[in-house]
């Protein structure tokens, strides 16, 4: 159960308490239900404290969910990911974009069960 806001969550909480009601908190905003997640489809989780990016990796009838990515990080400036590849791109962005992709290169292998792919195809 999802809230758009603070305020329908507090009333949804306030209702169940005057109807005594016992029972977990609802669902904060912040909350991902794993569940509905569509397969190799990444998406941002701005609420996270670490991490950028979850994704539900599906891939020979397994699932995972894979949380990836520094957040905060910004994509195209210096002290973040490179990004997509942009045409008279300055040439510190493209050896920082070698340089991931070379360090990571073993874990980029094994394909979408790591967090080192997706962080590969998402943010660099």
């Amino acid at each position: 159960m999802g809230f758009k806001s603070a305020a329908q969550r507090k009333a949804v909480w306030a209702s169940r308490n005057e109807k005594g009601e016992k029972g977990k908190a609802p669902a904060m905003s912040g909350k991902i239900d794993k569940k509905t997640l569509a397969c190799n489809k990444p998406r941002r989780t701005p609420t996270h404290r670490t991490k950028s990016h979850i994704v539900k990796a599906c891939e020979g009838g397994k699932e995972k969910i894979i949380r990836f990515g520094q957040q905060g990080k910004k994509v195209n400036s210096v002290s973040g990911t490179a990004g997509k590849p942009k045409e008279g791109e300055s040439a510190k962005m493209k050896s920082k974009r070698k340089s991931f992709k070379a360090r990571h290169a073993k874990n980029i292998a094994k394909g979408k069960m790591s967090a080192a792919y997706w962080a590969d195809k998402v943010k660099w």
